[in-house]
């Protein structure tokens, strides 16, 4: 999305999960869409595809969350959502990069979690450059935030970018400094129906401490102030004044700012910068989709930048 945001054309879209095909199919309608695991992909690909501008992928990045088990998970086979066969997470970025060395990109761009760049994962990155310097490409790499790309969200994300060799070498430049917009900004137009609350009725941990939760902050500090030392950590407030904190899969870690429940799903469309007339296949599935994508005004700007500063 926020490459046509951003002018594009997609040509072919792929991924393994066939809840995600449906929706981007009927969504974003790309010319292309082979639903497959990544090692068969490239047989499957139009010809089109082949040099293209760009080839973007996002693989997994549970394994590296900030959030997640971290190097506990790595090299363990995980089945990433229900239906899918089990697969190594932390190979799929390799996985990724063998496609682009068959499909020949001018560019290739991957986005991951901020956590890519800690610990020992550092170790992770510097074999991905690698990798991309073995197959022909100059890589760079960027740690945006969200909330500086229009987005009334701060989201941290890594950004790779690489140019093939043989394009004239030069150094991108991805300026994100957009004012911030704030979740009451975003939202100030909407209202919830009665449809929506059934679907974002709170849940015993907000009702004990939403009441005692200030705006923009987690409920771990109300309950540290209470006494009970980083209880419902990852549970948050959000406020009205500023933007979300980052919006993860599950439907019910944030709740409103001035309402004791869950955001409603076109509230968070508005906080993850989705259109309104997106379409879901129910509430938890609409969630999981916006907490797992890049935010389209994010990828805009750095598409953008791509564009202006690679591709012309």
């Amino acid at each position: 999305m926020g490459y046509k945001r951003a002018g594009y054309s997609v040509l072919c879209a792929n991924d393994i999960d066939p809840v995600m095909a449906r929706h981007y199919q009927n969504n974003l309608h790309p010319a292309h869409y082979v639903l497959a695991p990544i090692k068969d992909l490239v047989p499957q690909l139009p010809s089109a595809a082949f040099g293209c501008d760009i080839l973007d992928g996002s693989p997994p990045c549970s394994t590296f969350s900030m959030a997640g088990e971290r190097d506990k998970d790595w090299s363990k086979h995980k089945q990433f959502r229900e239906g899918q066969s089990a697969q190594v997470l932390d190979d799929l970025f390799f996985d990724f990069l063998d496609v682009a060395e068959q499909v020949r990109p001018r560019v290739i761009l991957a986005e991951n979690v901020k956590g890519l760049m800690t610990g020992q994962a550092k170790g992770y990155l510097t074999l991905i450059f690698a990798r991309l310097r073995e197959i022909g490409y100059r890589p760079s790499m960027f740690l945006l935030n969200a909330r500086r790309c229009g987005v009334p969200q701060a989201r941290e994300r890594v950004f790779i970018c690489a140019q093939r060799d043989d394009a004239p070498a030069r150094n991108l430049v991805i300026t994100a400094n957009t004012p911030d917009v704030s979740c009451g900004e975003a939202t100030a137009d909407l209202r919830a129906t009665d449809a929506d609350l059934l679907a974002t009725a709170s849940v015993a941990i907000d009702r004990t401490w939403w009441p005692l939760t200030a705006p923009g902050t987690s409920y771990a500090k109300a309950s540290k102030k209470a006494g009970r030392t980083s209880y419902g950590f990852g549970y948050y407030k959000a406020s009205a004044l500023k933007p979300c904190c980052t919006l993860s899969s599950q439907h019910h870690l944030v709740t409103h700012w001035s309402t004791n429940r869950f955001l409603t799903l076109l509230e968070r469309a508005r906080i993850s910068s989705f259109p309104d007339d997106y379409v879901y296949e129910g509430h938890i599935i609409g969630c999981y989709i916006q907490g797992m994508s890049v935010p389209p005004k994010m990828m805009e700007v750095v598409a953008s930048a791509v564009r202006d500063q690679w591709l012309t």
